[in-house]
């Protein structure tokens, strides 16, 4: 998948999720072997975005790492709060 089609993975899930969607921002950080996506959302969503003891968060990460399984490099999603 593309930094692009990663993006928008990441977005299509977390959108339903939070009650601001306009204030979510993905962002990128890309060195020679590994993606970091960046997931920042409102205050009052990220406890929506983590669910009850990182269920929610978990299931976030497991999707994307599965959709970056044939990449050669290595996909970390991070969620600020």
């Amino acid at each position: 998948m593309t930094v692009n089609e990663m993006k928008e993975l990441i977005e299509a899930i977390v959108t339903p999720l939070v009650d601001a969607p306009d204030k979510m921002v993905i962002t990128e950080l890309e060195t020679d072997k590994q993606v970091t996506y960046r997931l920042s959302v409102d205050k009052c969503d990220i406890g929506k975005v983590i669910g009850k003891q990182g269920r929610i968060a978990k299931a976030i990460r497991t999707v994307v790492y599965a959709a970056s399984s044939n990449s050669s490099k290595r996909v970390q999603l991070e969620i600020n709060d």
